[in-house]
């Protein structure tokens, strides 16, 4: 799990969270909020890999932690999702033909 904090107020700032979000989703990381990526490693020494390459990335500005979970804590983790209702679209008008 990949956490992070990266300052966009300067161009270069946006151009470096840019370039490390892309590079996170192409080395196979999904976004689980924002700022915070996950992926899974199919054992410990894989998931050392993805960190070492996680470190290369990081950003001269910003805070990134890396967080290593195991599949056992991952299925305990209680994730709920709010209830938002959202207004029915009005129906459309009839349309006729003759």
């Amino acid at each position: 799990m990949v956490l992070f904090d990266l300052p966009v107020r300067t161009p270069a700032q946006r151009k470096a969270y840019t370039v490390f979000h892309k590079r996170l989703v192409k080395g196979g990381f999904s976004m689980w909020q924002f700022s915070v990526y996950v992926r899974h490693c199919a054992s410990e020494e894989n998931g050392s890999v993805h960190i070492r390459r996680v470190e290369n990335l990081l950003p001269k500005a910003g805070k990134v932690s890396i967080l290593t979970i195991t599949e056992k804590q991952m299925t305990a983790i209680r994730t709920y999702w709010g209830v938002t209702r959202y207004e029915s679209p009005e129906s459309p008008a009839q349309l006729e033909l003759f």
